[in-house]
Parts: structure tokens; C-alpha cells; sequence
């Protein structure tokens, strides 16, 4: 299975001035994988070691984070020479040995020709209790969930990812049918390996959904495992939550869908912890375009969506044939799930976290703000060939931004205010 990172992992290895890599994501969206893979192929040999499962080495880095004596002891211990630029090591979980992460700095400057990638699922999380991080001293990389095109590539569909890498819009254009019918398949699939997995091998979405109800029990495991205890109700609450607050007209995250009388300081730390371990994207909102777009938003308001289309759809319970051939019952959701998706999308694929824009009176509401440059982009998503914008207008308008972008099922066109994209190519045509 073909992740794009790999790509990265590639040129970090021939960097001149390399430092220790750490590389995120959520739990079960392929770090382990990914890492073993580049380890067998792009070096002669690798020292895998796993700090939730394997306790042989914490002695060690209790005692000691010279280089020189850990790469001596992983040698003894894995019965393996470790030769500088022909063996990648690999520290899998390691938020569960804080000084082995430590111990990152001295190899960044005392021993920069040991290639060493770090990771961890939990790494948020342990950062925000106190572990040290050698700032500065690292490089640091995010996996997430596929992403559409990878899917495309996953699912035996490399031909049409080129056709959307080309970015042709003609040709685009002539595989319509196709593109469209894998995206629904991804709706209901999302970007999970082993669910994609599933599905290429058996191509039946209810086994599908299975594993995404398996993944689902999973992370609730998680959180009993490694929240405290008194936090555990809340992550709960506010995980259950998500799918009824997407359901919303205007998708914004209210405490009150929680519980009654619900307030944000009962809630922030549950919100900060799935945010830490990568379950949840927060796009927050701008009242105002300004640059640096960070710096409009309100931390207050904002909208939550999850790591993965298809981990929406089994949390909120939508039969997956449903999301494939469409239902009058499911309109109403179409849109949250839409808007997921290109949320996820914009993250994943192009390393854009959007903001959204509403004025005070909640009126012409814009779905997505990005920056591009010195420049700020707002989107429009559509779930079908809907091709009224009015509030996008409204806010090219008033703003004088330039052009907005409508993303929906229609075909790529360019007005004198407005692009639309489809929603299958939209990443390479934006």
C-alpha cells in the first residue's frame, strides 16, 4: 500500500545535515508499517524496538543518554552491528520511554550519522504532561489517515491518480464517472489501512465496516488506557458527540449538544487530548481575511472534525450502501460528511489547516478559509451539482479577495469571481 510520505522519508534520509526524525499520527493509520518499509528498502538492515511492548532498554536510558553506550547496548541486545547510514533504527512508541526521546538531542549533535526515526501515536499527550523535547533538535513528520488519491493508488487505481496529479482538467473531466464512484467508495472506506486493506481484498463494505466498528472499540480502549481517570466520562461525551454536532446546519461545536448546561472549562481538556493523539481536527473561526490568517481566529469558536471520513460514517451509524448510492434520509448528513471529507483532505494532502468564516449574526457562513501565500482563499462545499454560492459571493464582495472556490460534484469551470472544482480533484486543481 503506497503512502506519499514516503517520499519525505526518502529525502530525509539524504540530507547532508540530518537530524532524528519524529514522526506522528493517530493511532492504526500505518506509522509501524510505514516505517519497517522504508527500513527494508531504502536501507541494507533495521533495529526495530518497540517501548510499549519491549522494557529491555529503560535501565538503560536511566542510566545513560550518551550515544556512543546506546548504540553499543541496542547492538548487544538486538544482536545486530549497527553501521552509521546503512542501518535505520526505529524507537516505536516512544512516549512510554521519555529519555529515549531525550536521548535525541545527543545523537543530533554528537552523532548525526545514525539515522533514528521516533514514534508515537500519544506523543501530544505525553509532551503536554511534561516530557522533555529537544527542541530544535529534531525533524518531525505527520501520517494520516489515506488520503483520497492514495486510496485511488491503494485500490489498484494508479492510472487515475496521475490523471489527478496532471491536474488536467479535460481529462479529468473524461474519467468523471469513475472518479466519482470512487469517491463515494471512500466515503463509506475512508483512509484507515486495515480498512482499506479489507476492502481491497474483499471489496464488501460491511466487513468494512466492521473493522471501522473494531477501530472504533480500539480508541475507546485508549482512552481508559492512557487518559486519567476523571477524564475518561468527558473524552466519552465530547467523541460521542461529533457526529450530531456535524450534523448541524452550521456544523459549529456547541457544549450544549454534550449535556445540558455543558461549559467549555468542563470540556477543553477532553477536546486538547483527542486533538493530542490526532482523532480531531479543530477549524476554528475568522470574523475578518487578515494575514497571517492564524492569528483572526477565535479559540472559542470552532467546528471539530475527526481523522477519517469513514470512521464518521460508522460513529454515526450510516449503512455504508446508503453512502455509496445516496437516500432522501441521508441528505441532511451528505453535507457534514462532505465537508469532512475536504477537511481531511485539505490536511492530509496539501498540509493546510482552514479556518471557517461566519459574521456576528451567523450569517453568510463561508465552509473553509485558506492561506496560499499572501493570499486567503474561501471555499464553498457542495455535496452535489448544487451551483448556488450566494454567500461565497457575498464575501468575495465584501472582502475583495479575489476569486472563491466552489467545490462540488460540477465540473471545473471559471467565472469572473468564482472557480469550481470537483470534489474528486479538487487538491490538485485549488
Amino acid at each position: 500500500m503506497e503512502r506519499f510520505l514516503m517520499n519525505d522519508l526518502k529525502a530525509w534520509k539524504q540530507k547532508k545535515n540530518r537530524k532524528p526524525l519524529l514522526l506522528s499520527g493517530a493511532r492504526q493509520v500505518g506509522k509501524t508499517w510505514l516505517m519497517k518499509e522504508f527500513g527494508q528498502t531504502s536501507f541494507e538492515q533495521m533495529v526495530y524496538i518497540n517501548f510499549d511492548r519491549d522494557a529491555r532498554l529503560h535501565d538503560l536510558f536511566a542510566r545513560t543518554l550518551d550515544p556512543k553506550m546506546i548504540i553499543s547496548a541496542i547492538s548487544a541486545v538486538y544482536a545486530v552491528e549497527i553501521v552509521p547510514e546503512s542501518t535505520l533504527i526505529i524507537f516505536d512508541e516512544v512516549q512510554e520511554e521519555p529519555r529515549a526521546l531525550a536521548a535525541l538531542k545527543y545523537f543530533c549533535e554528537e552523532a548525526p550519522e545514525y539515522a533514528i526515526i521516533a514514534a508515537g501515536s500519544f506523543m501530544g499527550i505525553a509532551l503536554r504532561k511534561g516530557t522533555t523535547f529537544p527542541v530544535g533538535k529534531l525533524e518531525r513528520m505527520e501520517l494520516y489517515p489515506l488520503s483520497f488519491r492514495e486510496f485511488l493508488h491503494a485500490t489498484e487505481s494508479k492510472g487515475m491518480s496521475r490523471i489527478l496529479e496532471e491536474g488536467d482538467p479535460v481529462a479529468i473531466c473524461a474519467m468523471k464517472s469513475f472518479l466519482i464512484g470512487a469517491l463515494r467508495n471512500y466515503y463509506a472506506v475512508g483512509g484507515m489501512p486495515e480498512v482499506v486493506q479489507e476492502f481491497i481484498d474483499s471489496t464488501d463494505l460491511l466487513k468494512c465496516r466492521k473493522k471501522q466498528e473494531d477501530l472504533l472499540d480500539f480508541y475507546r480502549q485508549d482512552f481508559a488506557k492512557h487518559a486519567e481517570p476523571a477524564l475518561i466520562p468527558r473524552l466519552y461525551q465530547v467523541w460521542d458527540s461529533i457526529p450530531g454536532q456535524l450534523a448541524k446546519e452550521n456544523r459549529k461545536f456547541t457544549y450544549g449538544r454534550i449535556e445540558k448546561g455543558a461549559r467549555a472549562k468542563d470540556f477543553e481538556i477532553a477536546l486538547q487530548w483527542l486533538k493530542d493523539c490526532g482523532l480531531i481536527h479543530m477549524v476554528h473561526r475568522v470574523k475578518k481575511p487578515g494575514l497571517p490568517l492564524k492569528a483572526y481566529e477565535e479559540m472559542s469558536a470552532f467546528k471539530i472534525y475527526v481523522h477519517d471520513v469513514g470512521i464518521l460514517g460508522a460513529m454515526g451509524n450510516l449503512p455504508p450502501e446508503v453512502m455509496i448510492d445516496g437516500n432522501r434520509l441521508f441528505t441532511e448528513f451528505k453535507g457534514a460528511l462532505t465537508e469532512q471529507y475536504v477537511s481531511q483532505q485539505l490536511v492530509a494532502d496539501l498540509g493546510i489547516v482552514p479556518a471557517y468564516y461566519s459574521a456576528d449574526n451567523s450569517r453568510g457562513e463561508v465552509d473553509f478559509l485558506i492561506q496560499r501565500g499572501s493570499t486567503v482563499v474561501p471555499i464553498e462545499v457542495k455535496a452535489e451539482e448544487n451551483l448556488k454560492a450566494k454567500s461565497l459571493k457575498a464575501f468575495v464582495d465584501k472582502f475583495q479577495v479575489g476569486k472563491g472556490v466552489r467545490i462540488s460534484m460540477s465540473d471545473y469551470r471559471e467565472q469572473d469571481w468564482l472557480v469550481n472544482i470537483p470534489l474528486y480533484a479538487f487538491t490538485k486543481l485549488i
